[in-house]
């Protein structure tokens, strides 16, 4: 089991934070990703944080958008299509998602709409 599994999505969280805001991007922008990918509202996303859910829980928990077959490229020189372990795959979809968001990438392009 690799160790992000049992890491805590709270503690990760603020990074994608601090890396989105050093972009110009915003931390509502952030939670509509999260939102799109996971299916959880603001109040469920809160909750998650709260309750220090790692990320096997909080993808176990997720209702994955049947769009993210779309959601393909490298993060950390890895396609993330490629991964085969799903969750680790799942969290690669998070990473690959805030990555664009921090390269500029317009947000409905980010939400495959």
């Amino acid at each position: 089991m690799h160790r992000i599994f049992t890491t805590s999505v709270a503690s990760v969280y603020p990074h994608y934070v601090t890396k989105l805001e050093r972009k110009g991007r915003t931390k509502a922008e952030l939670d509509q990703v999260i939102e799109w990918l996971t299916g959880f509202d603001e109040a469920e996303l809160a909750r998650h944080l709260e309750g220090g859910t790692t990320f096997e829980e909080f993808f176990a928990a997720a209702e994955l958008n049947p769009l993210v077959s779309q959601i393909t490229g490298s993060v950390c020189g890895v396609k993330v299509q490629e991964v085969e372990d799903p969750l680790m795959r799942r969290i690669r979809y998070l990473d690959k998602l805030v990555d664009e968001l921090a390269r500029g990438k317009p947000l409905d392009k980010v939400l495959r709409s």
